[in-house]
Parts: structure tokens; sequence; C-alpha cells
């Protein structure tokens, strides 16, 4: 504003300059020509009067615009001054903002020191009521959620299981027990013979030969063990071959009833006996085709499943085992609208392994798969070879029913034998997954094991907690133990009063 002042000031300066120098010039000029005359004379007076006059207009308007200047001056000041106060009072007030954000943060700081030791101390005091830890109480409230989630989980899978069963159980009985019904079969197959009677204990002189060569000369021909002891009239063949073992057999009931036993005479009698086993088989895996109804295969899976003849799984014969396993399958395809001529195929090739497993190592379901794929079998009939033993996830309804086949075959009643002291031992591990559980009062394995009762204490376990109790015995027994068929867990739990009147 000094600076606009300071211009206007300058201006009016110069503006007086020009006008004297003006009036200089005019009053020269009539000084300089006395020829104008009084005219001249009068206009000159007349033009001073008129400068006067502007002159002192021009000084007025300089004065007025002075006044307002300093006026404006004035008025700037005084508003400077007023923005200092204003600025003073601002940073007077930010330096008690700062005063009163510390004290703020120091009493915040304060308070949390003092809740922190109130929380402990309320945390001592719980502790000291509760008589636990702060651990143990968050492990026990844990513990309470997680029963109550497993309660909750038990009625929801009772509630889903039941309606499944009312839906799906009548269903599937009905399959099933169609499909067993249909199958002729015996009750207890037929096992490898590996004793042979002789007709004198003179014989055995004979089979051992001088020195003991025949016998060397055959079990190096067969691959066969002889084993000569005190039974009367009997040898005993061994082999973990079974089709070599009843190709050692074959020969040595010729020998038997030829008389002549030496080396030659052995090369000569394997070599029939070989031949003739050779035949059997390939007319057992032909019979069992044509009861299959299979009509095209590969000839060397067709000798494969002949050998079968001869081998047992649990006292099972295991051609046989094929045969029934294809019957329950294709009756369980037909029932189901699938295609029953490729669920039979997949069902009758399931162990076709079990010829390899003594060439072989692994097991019979890989075996049998790689088996089946090199010799042109379909995708659809390897995944249910492999997959029958849950060694592969089974993904197709021709695996899910070749195991369910499977199993229905043999579990049936009478299917497979079993030893004394492997039953034994699974009713014994049987009862003690039951009794290892908490609650448990006494078990009791019917039934030929087939059923386990399992009593409960009534204070103990609630009606919730049976079923919990029920489904983890089902669930560890099934993890644990290998058995046919299946093992129904029933949990009792029984309150009683009594009162004797007098």
């Amino acid at each position: 504003m000094a600076v606009v002042i300071g211009i206007l000031a300058a201006a009016v300066v110069a503006l007086a300059c020009v006008v004297a120098a003006t009036l200089r010039r005019a009053g020269t000029q009539s000084v300089l020509d006395p020829r104008a005359g009084g005219q001249v004379q009068r206009v000159t007076e007349q033009d001073r009067d008129e400068f006067e006059r502007e002159q002192q207009r021009a000084r007025a308007q300089l004065e007025q615009l002075e006044g307002r200047m300093a006026e404006r001056e004035r008025r700037l000041a005084d508003r400077e001054s007023r923005l200092d106060a204003l600025v003073a009072r601002l940073d007077e007030r930010d330096a008690h903002s700062a005063e009163a954000a510390a004290e703020a943060e120091r009493q915040r700081r304060t308070a949390d020191e003092e809740l922190a030791a109130l929380r402990a101390r309320e945390r001592a005091a719980l502790e000291r009521c509760a008589a636990m830890t702060a651990g143990e109480a968050r492990a026990e409230l844990v513990r309470q959620q997680e029963q109550q989630a497993r309660r909750e989980a038990a009625i929801l899978v009772r509630d889903i299981e039941a309606q499944a069963r009312a839906e799906g159980e009548k269903r599937a009985r009905s399959i099933v027990t169609l499909a067993v019904q249909r199958v002729a079969s015996e009750q207890t197959a037929e096992s490898v013979v590996s004793v042979l009677h002789l007709p004198s204990d003179d014989m055995k002189g004979r089979i051992i030969g001088r020195e003991g060569r025949n016998i060397r000369a055959f079990e190096a021909v067969t691959g066969v063990n002889v084993i000569i002891d005190d039974t009367p009239e009997a040898v005993l063949l061994s082999c973990f071959d079974p089709v070599r073992r009843e190709v050692g057999r074959v020969a040595m009931e010729s020998l038997i009833r030829d008389g002549r036993i030496h080396p030659q005479r052995i090369e000569e009698a394997y070599e029939a006996a070989t031949g003739e086993i050779d035949k059997l088989c390939l007319r057992a895996a032909e019979e069992a085709l044509l009861a299959v109804g299979i009509t095209e295969i590969d000839d060397v899976l067709a000798e494969h499943l002949g050998r079968l003849r001869y081998r047992t799984s649990y006292g099972q014969n295991v051609l046989k085992h094929l045969v029934e396993t294809a019957h329950i399958a294709g009756t369980m395809a037909a029932e189901l609208h699938l295609d029953v001529p490729l669920v039979k195929r997949c069902a009758f090739l399931h162990d076709i392994g079990k010829a390899l497993t003594h060439e072989v190592e692994g097991s019979h379901a890989i075996i049998g798969a790689e088996l089946a794929r090199s010799f042109g079998e379909s995708d659809e009939v390897v995944h249910a070879i492999e997959a029958h033993h849950n060694e592969v996830p089974p993904h197709s309804l021709e695996a899910v029913l070749t195991q369910a086949s499977d199993s229905c075959s043999g579990g049936r009643p009478g299917a497979r034998r079993e030893n004394v002291e492997s039953y034994v031992q699974r009713m014994e591990r049987i009862e003690e997954i039951a009794a290892g559980k908490s609650g448990v009062e006494k078990v009791f394995a019917m039934q030929a094991g087939r059923e386990i009762r399992v009593m409960v204490q009534p204070d103990v376990v609630d009606d919730i907690g049976a079923h919990v109790l029920a489904r983890e015995v089902a669930q560890q027994i099934e993890q644990e133990l290998t058995y046919p068929g299946q093992i129904r867990v029933t949990v009792v739990r029984e309150s009683r009063a009594s009162e004797v009147a007098h």
C-alpha cells in the first residue's frame, strides 16, 4: 500500500511540474511578443486562472486521496495489530493444547497401568476362587465347547443316519439279499491237498531212494519239498506255489501207482503232470468263463485264471470266489440298471493278481491291474481291479460294486475259515478297544465276534454320549482290525432302582 501512495505522489509532483513549465513558457511568450497586445495578455491571465483552479482541484483531489490512503493505512495497521494479537492467542492456545495432550497421554498411561493391575488382581482372585490357572480354565472351556459340539454333531449325525437308513435300507437290503440268494455256492470251499496216502510204509524207502537220490531229484525237478515223518502211510508235500504243489502231487501219485521211482522216471512224471495240470487249469478257466458269461478274453489271462483253481484265500477257493463275486455284482448291476456285462467282468477279474503273487512282489490288486492293462482290458476294468481294496480311491460305480460284491462273497457265513488263534486274538482286541473308553463298565463279544455289547455307567455317559461312544468304538475297530463281514456295536445304558418292602 505504501508503494501505491508513493507512486500517486510522484504522479502529482510530475503533473505540477508540467503545469509550471507550461505557465513559464506562456509567460515568456507574452513577454517576448509585445505585438500580441492586450488580447494576448488577457488570454494568458485566463489560462493562469484556469490552471490555478485546476491545480486547486488537483490539490484537493490529492489531499482527499492522501486522506483516504491515510485512513486505509490506519485500518491496515489496526488489522495487522489484531492479526498479531490473534496469532499470539493461537500460539498460546497451541501451547495449552500440547500441555493438555501430554497430560491426557500421561493419564491414559496411568489408567492402562491401573487397568492391567486390576485385571491381574481379578485373575488372581478368580484363580483362587476356581482353584485353577487361566490356562486350565481356558482348556476347560475348550473341552466343554468341544463336548457340546460333539453332542450337537452326534444329534445331527443320528438324525441324518436315521433318515438315510429309512430311505435306503430297504432298497439296499433287497438288492444285496437278492444277489446273494441267487448265487448257489458251497458253504465251505475246498483247499489244496498236500498229504499223500501211501499203500504201505515200504513206499517211503523207495521215495527216498538209495542215499536219498530219489527225494533229492524229485525236489530239484518239481520245486516241492517232500516231508517224510513218523506218520504211517503218508507223506507231506510243501510249497508256497499252489500250482507247483499240485503238479508235484500228481507226479508223486503217478510214481506211486507205477512203482518205478528213479530220477529219469521222476522227470517223465513231472512233464506229464505239468501237461495234465495245464489242461485242468485251462478247462477250469473255460468253465468259469462260461458260468459267468464272458466270451472274449486273452488266452494268457485265461491261463492265469485257471491257475487260481489251486489258490485259496482264508480257505476259500479263489476261482470259485471270482465266479460267485461276478454273479453277485451282475445281479446288483441289473437292479441298479447299469452295464451288467461290464460290472461282471470287473468283478470276475478283480483277484487275477493272486495268480502271480508267488512270482511278483506287491499287492495282488496292483499286480492284477497291471496284468489286465497289459492284455488290453478297458480302463473301467483296470480301475475296478486296483481299487477293490481301497489302495486306489474308487471313482466309478463299477469299482464300488466290485468292492461290495467282493465283501458279500467273502463275508457270507461259511465262506472263509480262520484259525482259532487269530479268531481269539480278534475277539480279545475288540473287547480291549471297547473297554478302554471312558465310562465303560462291561464289554461282551457275542455271535462269534459279529456283535459287541458295551455296558456303560449311566451317571457318566448320557444318551448322546452313548451314540458318540458307539461311533468311536466302531471307527477304531474299522481302523485297527481286519475281519469278514461287519461288526455291530451296541451301547447299553440302563438305570435301575429297587427297594424292599417289609
